[in-house]
């Protein structure tokens, strides 16, 4: 087995434990293998491991492996890193999910620039619930109105919420961040009927995450090792 499929493996086993342990089914949660700065051969090695949803942070880089892999007809595309609005087009053209709208304008332009001949795209607003200055998403407060707008936009699909907490090793701090989270979800999810997707939790919180709600989590370095050239945005 090699080192590639047995991380992948690992990485299942502690997700179906986390389900397991709080009485949810493995199949609530969906597992976005995060391929930033890793090459196509590697994503298609993890591919042929029954791997679909794959999460790429840098445009470039993203676009070179959807071009690289379009022989993979039902691979799926996420968009999870910072998105700026003269990059907004190749994103609406070329992917399935994006998981960072954060502003009314990124919204709107994912709207106009979505080609007729394709599906909604599957949008989440990413919600700065810790409420740090420095990190990008809506405060919690900010959700309903940009999740309105969204929901109200053509050619997109609002499917939920995305968080990053705060990097703490206070775990209480952490799961009153992930509740706060799961709480928010659950009341805009009664409103917008479209909403399934709570995206909460990375390589050092999973467990947590799953316990708090998340039904998707974002791993990287656990499934393909470190970064091992740099990105080129």
């Amino acid at each position: 087995m090699s080192t590639l499929e047995l991380n992948y493996q690992n990485v299942l086993q502690r997700l179906q434990q986390a389900c397991t342990q709080n009485n949810r089914p493995a199949q609530s949660v969906r597992l976005l293998a995060v391929s930033k700065t890793k090459p196509a051969t590697m994503v298609e090695a993890v591919y042929a491991l029954g791997q679909r949803s794959f999460g790429e942070n840098y445009l470039q880089d993203g676009m070179d492996k959807i071009t690289a892999l379009s022989h993979l007809t039902d691979i799926e595309w996420h968009f999870i890193g910072p998105l700026q609005s003269n990059k907004t087009r190749p994103v609406a053209e070329h992917f399935q999910w994006v998981e960072t709208v954060d502003r009314d304008k990124i919204a709107r332009r994912l709207s106009e620039q979505r080609p007729a001949g394709l599906p909604a795209l599957n949008v989440l607003v990413q919600v700065n619930i810790s409420a740090e200055e420095q990190k990008a998403g809506v405060l919690p407060a900010e959700a309903h109105a940009l999740c309105t707008l969204v929901s109200e936009l053509p050619n997109l699909c609002l499917r939920g919420l995305m968080c990053i907490p705060e990097a703490t090793g206070n775990e209480e701090r952490l799961r009153t961040q992930l509740e706060a989270m799961q709480a928010l979800y659950q009341q805009l999810a009664a409103e917008f009927p479209a909403m399934d997707t709570l995206s909460m939790g990375m390589s050092g919180d999973l467990e947590l995450a799953i316990a708090c709600g998340s039904t998707e989590i974002r791993i990287g370095t656990d499934i393909f090792g470190a970064r091992d050239y740099p990105a080129n945005n």
